[in-house]
């Protein structure tokens, strides 16, 4: 009997391991094993989670709106070739000089040339305003107000090889002084208008001479004749 019993008891112990897990002593190591599997999976997911955040997305720059600008004219002369452009204070005149020293006064509203000078290489411009009257001008001994009806626009011309410095009168008008300049000087132009007279109500547009081997800066001659 001790022979037959034995068996059944054997089966029976492995039915019941089969049969119910949990509470069998493989049930046992398989659950505790799957929670600490699973629970080392999740520190180490945190873990790389940490020390490799994901990368955030920049904002690309807006792109910034730029001025657009459209051509006026087109003043085409080969080989000639612009190389500075002088606005007048009221944007109305323009004085162009090429390579081929030729200076082109240009009426910027009309778009047309109305004056042309020649045999000015490596000149420059400046626009400058200089008084009409010269009896009042030259009038010492009376403290006098001027307005800006009282001075004319004029072009005041730097010729370097000439070794010049010419004023004429807008815009047909004729070459009012010629002011003779050593090498190396420069005509200059401020960018703010200095009242140089306690008794004017108006300030004129002035050129300085500036003489590039002395240092001296002097303005020029602002009354007619």
């Amino acid at each position: 009997m001790f022979y037959v019993f034995r068996p059944f008891i054997t089966n029976w112990w492995f039915y019941r391991l089969s049969e119910d897990r949990s509470r069998s002593l493989v049930g046992a190591i398989l659950s505790r094993g799957v929670a600490a599997t699973f629970s080392t999976i999740s520190s180490l997911s945190k873990i790389l989670w940490r020390s490799e955040p994901s990368p955030t997305k920049k904002s690309r720059p807006k792109p910034q709106a730029f001025a657009k600008t459209s051509p006026l004219t087109c003043l085409k002369d080969s080989p000639r070739k612009g190389e500075r452009l002088t606005l007048s204070p009221s944007g109305t005149l323009a004085a162009i000089t090429d390579s081929l020293g030729r200076i082109l006064l240009l009426d910027t509203r009309a778009l047309v040339a109305v004056r042309l000078w020649k045999g000015y290489r490596d000149a420059s411009c400046l626009f400058v305003e200089m008084l009409r009257n010269k009896d009042k001008a030259s009038s010492s001994s009376m403290h006098l107000d001027y307005t800006k009806s009282d001075y004319c626009l004029c072009l005041a011309i730097h010729a370097p090889r000439k070794g010049i410095i010419e004023v004429w009168q807008m815009r047909t008008g004729q070459r009012l002084l010629t002011i003779p300049c050593r090498k190396g000087s420069r005509i200059l132009q401020p960018s703010t208008r200095f009242s140089s007279s306690a008794f004017s109500s108006y300030t004129p547009l002035e050129v300085y001479l500036f003489n590039g081997d002395s240092g001296q800066l002097s303005v020029l001659n602002r009354h007619i004749g």
